[in-house]
């Protein structure tokens, strides 16, 4: 179910990946705590991951990052997030952002579109 004529979203993913390998070839120990820490944040707990991938994106919203974006959208997919969901997320994330919030939102509400395609949810 893939458009392999324009995914930008999963281009950001695919351009990291080798900066990010050699990053972790120089650097092991700091990923590989950082990638625990990530793990333990993000498991579900009192707070389930659809959600946590919601205050994950919202984040990565207000700090412009697409890399952060780009994961966190996939994740909120490949958690079964509803497209409303993540319109509301981003609303909260405009109202406290203001201007950058109205660009980064929508580049956000669009990752989410590209990685729900690949996850076939029924929300979108």
């Amino acid at each position: 179910m893939n458009d392999d004529h324009h995914q930008p979203w999963h281009q950001v993913q695919e351009d990291l990946r080798q900066p990010a390998k050699e990053l972790r070839a120089m650097i092991p120990d700091v990923l590989k705590s950082y990638g625990s820490l990530h793990h333990s944040a993000m498991a579900a707990g009192e707070i389930d991951m659809g959600t946590k991938e919601l205050i994950a994106l919202a984040v990565a919203v207000t700090l412009q990052c697409d890399g952060c974006i780009t994961s966190h959208a996939r994740g909120a997919a490949r958690a079964g997030v509803s497209r409303q969901a993540i319109a509301e997320t981003l609303g909260v994330t405009i109202l406290l952002n203001g201007g950058p919030g109205t660009v980064y939102g929508p580049r956000a509400l669009e990752a989410f579109d590209e990685y729900a395609r690949d996850y076939d949810t029924d929300e979108h």
